[in-house]
């Protein structure tokens, strides 16, 4: 697929970071604790993915720990999707509302998540795992961030996306750029990189306009990209939430200028991420010591995330056909759901 898609514009370095051998055996070990990949045809699709190198891709300078700690919620997060993206659950929000809000009650400290010995979905035990691993190491008001991107992640996914597939409803290009922003959790991974990197942006950073159009540029470029590389396997699934089918539908382009259409709005989004950059900088430089390690980060992400694009399996042409089935990969211990049963514990109140 490489040499069908247009040019991507990024002129950011490559990089990547050398811990990733032990993060892609770590993986493999809390993955298997937590039950998150069980089946053996999804633990082959999830190590040909090989997530270890994505996250050593867009976090290149991160120590061990904290590329663990990331690659954890990379795999948590892309696992989720699968099973709202790719399943049947996708497209019925009610069968996911109950494990929905018991992972909000995690999150919001209401609950200390799964009780001993009781039958949780795989995705709560890990959330919980993440969160008490994740929020030592945090301020309140990142905390309080971090909580509401990742909810706005889950029910947008759950209840927009859901909703839209259900009754048929094709969003037009600028309602999903502002969604995709959630449903891509783009910012649970920006608000990530003050834990790697260690600094505490304080709030008047995050509200400043320059650095509000930085953040959300170098989101989009993510998205975008993303939404180019997954093309292919989204018209198997039928997915209509990607951009470059969004263009073809209310534009009437072809494929091909579809894919330029969105490349060259990568490319413009990059430019306004580099203004953004230049100004902040310039308006605050005595905040150098952490506006520049945020902003190089927000530039692995975009750096990173096309690197891996390129090489994964996971959206290679010869690999589609395998999307053609989901069955074949998603397991319903992820979610404790499937297309036939509500959420464990909800008993019949489907």
């Amino acid at each position: 697929m490489e040499s069908e898609l247009p040019y991507i514009y990024c002129p950011f370095p490559q990089r990547s970071n050398p811990h990733v051998n032990h993060t892609r055996e770590h993986l493999d070990a809390w993955t298997r604790r937590t039950g998150l990949v069980h089946r053996e045809s999804a633990r082959l699709r999830f190590e040909q993915a090989d997530f270890g190198a994505f996250v050593g891709m867009v976090y290149p300078t991160a120590d061990s720990e904290h590329l663990d700690l990331v690659a954890d919620w990379f795999v948590w997060l892309f696992l989720v999707d699968d099973q709202l993206d790719d399943g049947h659950l996708g497209r019925s929000p009610d069968r996911v509302r109950d494990v929905v809000e018991r992972m909000r009650a995690v999150v919001e400290g209401r609950t200390p998540g799964p009780l001993p010995g009781e039958e949780a979905p795989a995705a709560l035990v890990a959330l919980a795992d993440l969160w008490e691993r994740t929020v030592p190491q945090a301020a309140p008001h990142w905390r309080a961030r971090f909580t509401w991107h990742l909810m706005m992640y889950l029910t947008t996914a759950t209840t927009w996306e859901a909703g839209n597939r259900a009754g048929g409803v094709v969003p037009s290009e600028a309602v999903y750029i502002a969604k995709r922003r959630h449903t891509g959790a783009i910012h649970v991974c920006m608000d990530l990189i003050e834990i790697v990197v260690g600094i505490g942006a304080p709030e008047s950073i995050h509200n400043d306009a320059r650095f509000i159009t930085a953040l959300e540029a170098s989101c989009n470029v993510v998205c975008w990209a993303n939404d180019v590389y997954s093309y292919e396997k989204e018209q198997v699934l039928g997915e209509i939430h990607n951009l470059v089918h969004l263009v073809r539908h209310h534009r009437g382009y072809g494929k091909r200028q579809a894919l330029e259409h969105v490349c060259t709005e990568i490319a413009a989004e990059t430019q306004r991420f580099l203004a953004a950059e230049s100004e902040l900088l310039d308006m605050h430089p005595e905040l150098a010591g952490l506006l520049v390690p945020y902003l190089d980060g927000m530039r692995s992400w975009m750096r990173g995330n096309l690197d891996w694009s390129r090489q994964t399996p996971r959206y290679a042409p010869a690999d589609v056909s395998q999307y053609a089935e989901p069955g074949a990969y998603l397991e319903e211990s992820v979610l404790g759901v499937s297309a036939d049963h509500a959420p464990l514990g909800a008993g019949d109140n489907r």
